[in-house]
């Protein structure tokens, strides 16, 4: 009998580890990126007409700088507080 495998919300599974090293960044790098990007739109320009919209496409550019500086940064800081 397989043991049972853990779930997060209801009937969906935990991935496993070997997934840790893309998806932890790839999760990351979306909320902060998001939450940035929508902190400093509506610092800058407030809440206009198509504020949505033109958040969601800085959000994107955002995105597509941040994923990548994470997947490189984050194993030089895994090094500095030891984590393997």
């Amino acid at each position: 009998m397989q043991p049972k495998r853990s779930m997060i919300i209801g009937s969906i599974p935990k991935l496993s580890a070997k997934w840790a090293t893309i998806v932890m960044p790839f999760i990351l790098s979306c909320l902060m990126s998001g939450i940035i990007s929508l902190i400093n739109m509506l610092r800058n320009l407030g809440w206009i007409d198509g504020f949505i919209t033109l958040w969601f496409h800085n959000w994107m550019i955002s995105w597509v700088f941040a994923f990548p500086i994470v997947l490189i940064l984050l194993p030089m800081v895994r090094k500095l507080v030891d984590i393997p």
